[in-house]
C-alpha cells in the first residue's frame, strides 16, 4: 500500500512539473487567441477582470521584494501582461465595432462600468481622463524607469569586473568555500542581466501607452464609420454608443498598464536589501521628529493666514506636531533606557552594534597582488581576461618545481596606484611595481638585437631585459626580428613568478610548512613519524627549508631532506649545519639545476691566497672578522666575474671550501644574486671540474 501510494505521489510530481513547464506556452497561446477567435462579452469581463487583478499582484510583488533579483522574472512578465493587454483590446475591439450599435453593455459589463460610473457617462470627461492617465504613464512614470534602467545596467556592467574579483580574492584567501564562489558570481551575472532586461523591457510600456492611443483613435473613427454607415445611426447616437465604449475600453487597458508601469519604476527604482520598500520608506521618511514638527509648524502657519482652510491646515499641522512629540519622547525613553543599562549588558558580543571586535582585524596577506583600475579587466572572464587562471597556473608551475604550494595570491584594485600600474606584495609590503598595458605586448630584447621598434621604450619587470611596449601591427615585425613578444597577463604573471622563486624562503610559512608534512605523511606516513616532529620539530625543519631555499635550492626531493635529517639529527640540531648536510645530499639535483646533464663543470675559483685569508677569517668563529676592504674588492670582483659569465651564456658557480660557503654566500647574495656558490664536498664524484675564471686579491 505505502510502495502504491507513494508511486501514485511520484506519478502526480512528475505530471504536475511537466504541467508547470507547459503554463508559460499555452499562456501565450491562449494570450495570441484573444486576437483571432471572438470573444463573448462575459469572457471579456473575465479577462479584463484576471487583467486588473494581475497587474495588483505585480505591483504588490514589486512593493514587498527586498532586492531586484528577488523580482528576477519580472521582465517576462511585464512582455506578458503587454501582450495580454493588447490582445484584449482587439478582441474588445472586435465586440464593440461588431455590436456596439446595440448600446453601451454591448462589450461587457467591465467596459461599461468604466464608461457609466468613473466617467459619468461623459465621453469627453472620459477622452480628458484617458489623455491624463497617458501623460502621466508615459511622460512620467515610464520616461523615468526608462532612464534608471539604462543607468543601472551601466552601471552594473561597470561594477562587474570589481565585484568578479573581490569574489576571487575572497576565495583565494579562503574567506569562502567553492560553492559560495560559485553563489556569488551566479548572482553578480543574473544581476547585470536583469538589469540589462529591465532597460530593454521598459520599451514595452511606452510601446502600451502608443498601442492605447492609436486604438482608441481607431475606435472612435470605426465606430462614427460603422454606426452612421452601415447601422443608420446620428451621429450624436453614434457617439453615445461608439465613443463612450471606445473611451470605457481604453481606461480598462490603460488603468492595469499605469500599475504595471507604476510596479516597473518600483523595481529599478528599489536600493537596499535590507527590508521590503514600505517599511523602508516609513523609517526613512516619517521616523525624524524634526522633520515631522518643521512641517506641522509650516502648515499651522498656513492655516493662520486669511482666507486659507483653517481647518485642513490646522488640523493637518497639529497632527504632525503632536506625532513629533510622541515620537521624540520615544526615543528619549529609548536612549534613557540605554543609558541606564548596566555597564556589563552595554557592552555587546563581538560583531553586534559598533564595538570593535577581534572581527575587525583582518590578516595580513602573505602574498598580494594589486592592480590600477585600467588592469581591473585582466581579470574579468567577460572581457577576455585570463590573469587569475595565470596565476594559477603560476602557482601550480612553482609547487611542481620548488616542491611546495605557495600561499594564495590575494588580487585586489588600489586606487592609489596608477591606471597601468600593478604591485607585488609579501605579508602586506610591496616588494615589485610594474606596469601593463592591455591590448598591447612587451617586446623584449634577449641582447644583440638592433633592430628598432615603433613603442614606448622599457625594461622588462622580471629579468631586467632593454624591451619595447608595441601594439598589436607590430608584433609580427618583432617577432621576425629575433625580440621575444608577451602579453599584459604574461608579462605580469612571469614578474609574479620570478618574485616567488626569488622570495621563496618568505612564501613558506609555519602553514605551509605543515601542509607539506602531512601531504608527506599521505605518502609516506612511516618516514615522516620517526623524523618529524619526533627527531627535528617543526621550527628546525622549517628553518632548514628556508636555508635551503635562500640558496635557490629547490625541496621537491622532500624524501632525501627527512632521510637526511634523521641521519644527523641525534648528532646536531643546528639548523644551519643540517642544511650543509642536506645540500650535500641533494649535490646531483643541486648541480642539474645550475648546469643541466653536463659532467664538466666550469666553474669560478678564487686565488688560493685569497683562498687561505678567506678561511681564516671565515671559517673560524674565533678568528678576526674579515677586513671590510678585502670584503669589498671580493663582492665587487665576484659580481663583475659572475656578469662576464652571464654574458656568454654560461652559469656563473662559485667553487670554495666547505668551511666558507655558507658566509660566501651570504656575503655576495646582494651584489650577484644569480651567482651559485658551491663547496668542494657538494660536487658528485660523477662530475669534473674546470676552473674558469679566477677571483684574485688587491695585490693582483
Amino acid at each position: 500500500m505505502n510502495s502504491s501510494m507513494k508511486s501514485l505521489q511520484a506519478l502526480g510530481g512528475k505530471y504536475g512539473a511537466a504541467a508547470q513547464g507547459l503554463s508559460a506556452p499555452l499562456l501565450v497561446v491562449a494570450i495570441l487567441a484573444l486576437m483571432v477567435l471572438p470573444i463573448p462579452p462575459w469572457l471579456l469581463d473575465t479577462f479584463f477582470t484576471l487583467n486588473i487583478a494581475v497587474a495588483l499582484m505585480v505591483m504588490m510583488v514589486a512593493a514587498y521584494m527586498i532586492r531586484p533579483l528577488d523580482f528576477a522574472a519580472f521582465p517576462t512578465v511585464l512582455l506578458l501582461t503587454t501582450l495580454m493587454r493588447l490582445s484584449l483590446n482587439v478582441a474588445s475591439t472586435r465586440v464593440v465595432l461588431l455590436e456596439g450599435h446595440t448600446g453601451p453593455g454591448a462589450a461587457g459589463a467591465v467596459i461599461e462600468a468604466f464608461g457609466h460610473f468613473l466617467i459619468g457617462g461623459n465621453f469627453a470627461v472620459g477622452l480628458i481622463v484617458f489623455a491624463i492617465l497617458v501623460v502621466i504613464n508615459f511622460v512620467v512614470i515610464t520616461k523615468g524607469a526608462e532612464r534608471i534602467a539604462e543607468v543601472s545596467a551601466r552601471f552594473t556592467l561597470d561594477a562587474m569586473p570589481g565585484k568578479q574579483m573581490a569574489v576571487d580574492a575572497d576565495l583565494n584567501a579562503g574567506l569562502i568555500n567553492e560553492d559560495e564562489a560559485k553563489r556569488r558570481r551566479a548572482e553578480v551575472g543574473e544581476e547585470a542581466n536583469f538589469f540589462g532586461s529591465m532597460d530593454g523591457a521598459s520599451k514595452f510600456v511606452r510601446g502600451d501607452a502608443i498601442a492605447g492611443i492609436l486604438i482608441l483613435l481607431l475606435n472612435i473613427v470605426g465606430g462614427f464609420i460603422i454606426g452612421m454607415a452601415q447601422h443608420g445611426l446620428s451621429a450624436g447616437q453614434a457617439a453615445d454608443n461608439y465613443v463612450l465604449l471606445a473611451v470605457g475600453d481604453a481606461l480598462v487597458a490603460q488603468i492595469p498598464g499605469l500599475l504595471i508601469s507604476v510596479a516597473a519604476a518600483m523595481v529599478v527604482s528599489r536600493v537596499g536589501k535590507g527590508e521590503d520598500m514600505g517599511r523602508q520608506i516609513i523609517d526613512q521618511l516619517f521616523m525624524s521628529p524634526r522633520v515631522l514638527a518643521v512641517t506641522g509648524g509650516v502648515l499651522a502657519v498656513l492655516g493662520l493666514i486669511p482666507g486659507m482652510p483653517h481647518i485642513v491646515f490646522l488640523g493637518m499641522g497639529s497632527a504632525l506636531i503632536y506625532a513629533a512629540w510622541v515620537l521624540a519622547r520615544r526615543q528619549q525613553a529609548e536612549k534613557a533606557a540605554k543609558a541606564a543599562a548596566p555597564a556589563q549588558q552595554q557592552q555587546a558580543p563581538a560583531g553586534d552594534s559598533g564595538e570593535a571586535s577581534w572581527d575587525d582585524l583582518q590578516p595580513v596577506d602573505l602574498l598580494g597582488l594589486e592592480l590600477g583600475y585600467r588592469l581591473i579587466a585582466l581579470v574579468d572572464k567577460k572581457r577576455q581576461g585570463d590573469l587569475l587562471t595565470r596565476i594559477k597556473g603560476v602557482r601550480r608551475k612553482f609547487a611542481q618545481e620548488v616542491g611546495f604550494l605557495p600561499p594564495a595570491v590575494h588580487v585586489r584594485d588600489n586606487l592609489e596606484l596608477k591606471p597601468s600600474a600593478y604591485r607585488v606584495t609579501l605579508r602586506g609590503v610591496s616588494i615589485a611595481e610594474g606596469e601593463a598595458f592591455p591590448g598591447m605586448f612587451l617586446a623584449i630584447n634577449p641582447g644583440g638585437i638592433s633592430t628598432p621598434l615603433i613603442g614606448t621604450p622599457t625594461t622588462d619587470p622580471a629579468f631586467g631585459l632593454p624591451a619595447h611596449w608595441i601594439d598589436e601591427r607590430q608584433k609580427e615585425a618583432a617577432q621576425m626580428a629575433g625580440f621575444t613578444v608577451v602579453d599584459s597577463e604574461t608579462v605580469m604573471a612571469t614578474h609574479l613568478s620570478h618574485l616567488m622563486q626569488v622570495h621563496a624562503a618568505k612564501l613558506l610559512s609555519r602553514t605551509e610548512t605543515q601542509q607539506l608534512v602531512e601531504h608527506v605523511a599521505r605518502q609516506a606516513p612511516k618516514l615522516i613519524e620517526e623524523v618529524v616532529p619526533k627527531m627535528v620539530s617543526i621550527s628546525t625543519f622549517q628553518k632548514v627549508l628556508q636555508l635551503l631555499l635562500e640558496d635557490a635550492v629547490h625541496i621537491r626531493d622532500i624524501r632525501t631532506i627527512i632521510e637526511t635529517l634523521a641521519e644527523h639529527a641525534p648528532q646536531t640540531q643546528d639548523p644551519v649545519e643540517l642544511a650543509r648536510r642536506v645540500r650535500i645530499a641533494l649535490s646531483p639535483a643541486i648541480v642539474q639545476q645550475i648546469y643541466g646533464p653536463t659532467r664538466e663543470l666550469n666553474v669560478i675559483a678564487i686565488e688560493p691566497g685569497l683562498e687561505r685569508l678567506l678561511v681564516q677569517a671565515l671559517g673560524n668563529p674565533a678568528a678576526p672578522s674579515l677586513d671590510p676592504g678585502v670584503a669589498e674588492i671580493l663582492t665587487q670582483k665576484a659580481a663583475d666575474v659572475a656578469q662576464k659569465q652571464e654574458e656568454l651564456g654560461m652559469p656563473a658557480c662559485l667553487l670554495v671550501p666547505d668551511s666558507i660557503r655558507n658566509a660566501i654566500a651570504r656575503l655576495l647574495k646582494r651584489v650577484a644574486p644569480r651567482l651559485q656558490v658551491l663547496s668542494h664536498s657538494e660536487i658528485p664524484e660523477t662530475h669534473t671540474i674546470r676552473i674558469g675564471p679566477i677571483l684574485k686579491g688587491a695585490s693582483a
